[in-house]
């Protein structure tokens, strides 16, 4: 059977196409074998279960292993601690009845007690099984735990979890677990986000002996190639396993859902579309840069999921939103709720302590959210940029210098009278309601994460396979607009290019608005000023 790439559940390295994550697995056990109990908090489709299911495979021959998954219980049996109990005995019952290491006479109590077979069950009742399993064991117990998410907001998990860190406080005379992982979005130390107003006294957490999890989860640009080496080796695309690799990192930051997505549409949808008539095409730079344009233009459940935590909390959205148009310097605030949120949500990354949006996927993906917002598309400047949106396309290619011209004549005519705060605030994002429309449906475009500040910002743009590196920035007078051309100029020899593009917001009275060329060594700066 061939493999595939996989985006669906867990991934198996029989069917599946994987980044080998033994070194991660290593550093799991490591904590394991110190016996400690840790979560593991993660984005959605960041590799949770997949790391999960290859642990517990990874420890079976030095551990009893009981892998179980709270969101194959129903929400109800959470309501009831000796419905509870009932449920997680049956689950582990179903786990280990095949692992001739567990004693029979722990198999058949919790048999009894998943039958209902115990009156009064309590958790206490459960947590005396566990205790007599670890007593007699011949190797260690490890359980681990899957989509904690689904109980976190009720009383009998709270109450399961406190009966945990009990065993782990009296470990050193009392039998218990190995370890305990528990896995999921929410950290269970920190449950506040999941827990109703009206439940407030739920707030304070029975999970505070967990230890911290430093493992990254993410995929290094070395881990994809390994993965992308496997794939080539049955197809003999070749591809240039090293650009594609860092092309996947550069895009996502090693993601795993949006890695392993990107790789399915080059895999299995983007041969013989027009422009890509087999597999060797498709493994290009140009093929990478179709499945990006595809992936920005789909519903998933990644991007649904994330669309869902911007409804549902407000603050999130308006952070956001700071990062991308105002390109406000944001200082990591571990007690900051917004900050929080987004970290566990996976929109936004720490670097050298400040914050930042995740990945190139996700930050064009929200541009285009806010950009589509129904209050921009009535924007005068968004409609101006409709209303012969062709005339820009020459060639099968931009004319971006005609973009600026138009864009400098329509700025000025819509919002040349506003003042200095409205321009520096929103100047980007008009440019960007007036780009999106132009190359929407045939090419991208993001910001570098390296040059964004709230004075200067650089816009790339692929279209047909060739890229656009727009400046955009607010006049500070001749000697900071000739170091933004110096700036610019180290950067297309960083992409290659021999011309650029400058953007600038002027508020001098006696400005002169409009668009020039300007020589400079071997390159060419188109430059307009607004």
């Amino acid at each position: 059977m061939n493999r595939t790439f996989n985006v669906s559940a867990d991934c198996k390295p029989e069917l599946h196409y994987m980044v080998d994550i033994r070194p991660k697995l290593e550093k799991i056990r490591a904590m394991i074998d110190q016996g400690q109990y840790f979560t593991i908090n993660r984005a959605r489709q960041y590799g949770k279960t997949t790391t999960l299911r290859a642990l517990a495979r990874f420890l079976k021959d030095d551990y009893v292993v009981v892998s179980l998954d709270f969101q194959m219980m129903s929400y109800a049996c959470f309501e009831e601690e000796g419905i509870f109990a009932e449920t997680l005995a049956d689950e582990i019952v179903k786990k280990v009845r095949q692992d001739r290491r567990v004693p029979d006479e722990v198999l058949e109590k919790l048999k009894n007690i998943a039958a209902g077979n115990i009156k009064k069950i309590r958790l206490s009742v459960l947590f005396d099984a566990f205790r007599e399993w670890c007593e007699r064991s011949e190797k260690p117990v490890v359980l681990l735990i899957d989509e904690v998410d689904s109980a976190a907001n009720n009383q009998v998990f709270l109450d399961f979890l406190a009966q945990l860190r009990g065993g782990y406080i009296d470990r050193d005379v009392v039998p218990a677990f190995q370890s305990v992982v528990l896995a999921g979005v929410y950290d269970v130390r920190n449950i506040r986000r999941k827990i109703r107003s009206e439940e407030q006294h739920k707030v304070n957490s029975p999970w505070n002996i967990a230890s911290d999890f430093l493992v990254d989860m993410s995929f290094s640009a070395e881990a994809i190639a390994g993965m992308l080496r496997e794939y080539e080796a049955d197809y003999h695309t070749g591809m240039d396993v090293g650009e594609i690799a860092g092309l996947l990192y550069d895009y996502t930051s090693g993601y795993p859902f949006l890695v392993s997505r990107l790789c399915k549409l080059m895999d299995e949808r983007i041969a013989g579309s027009p422009g890509f008539a087999d597999k060797k095409s498709v493994w290009t730079k140009e093929g990478f840069l179709e499945a990006v344009r595809m992936l920005l233009a789909e519903k998933n459940t990644l991007f649904e999921s994330l669309t869902g935590k911007l409804s549902d909390y407000p603050e999130l959205k308006k952070l956001l939103y700071l990062l991308l148009f105002q390109g406000q310097s944001i200082v990591y605030n571990p007690d900051d709720a917004a900050v929080d949120m987004a970290l566990m949500f996976g929109f936004v990354k720490t670097e050298h302590g400040m914050v930042t949006v995740a990945n190139r996927i996700f930050e064009t993906r929200l541009y285009n959210m806010f950009l589509t917002l129904p209050e921009e598309q009535e924007s005068g400047i968004y409609r101006a940029a409709l209303q012969n949106k062709s005339q820009f396309i020459r060639n099968g290619q931009l004319d971006m210098k005609l973009i600026l011209e138009k864009f400098v004549m329509h700025f000025d005519d819509i919002y040349g009278d506003r003042g200095e705060k409205f321009a520096e605030d929103d100047g980007r994002r008009f440019f960007l309601l007036y780009l999106r429309p132009i190359i929407n449906g045939t090419g991208n475009y993001y910001i570098e994460s390296r040059t964004r500040s709230m004075e200067r910002t650089d816009v790339i743009v692929d279209y047909h396979g060739r890229q656009y590196i727009i400046e955009m920035k607010v006049w500070r007078g001749n000697a900071y607009h000739e170091r933004g051309e110096k700036q610019l100029m180290d950067y297309l020899d960083h992409y290659h290019l021999k011309k650029g593009y400058m953007l600038s917001f002027c508020f001098n009275r006696k400005k002169e608005i409009g668009v020039r060329e300007v020589c400079l060594g071997d390159k060419v700066l188109v430059e307009a000023v607004v």
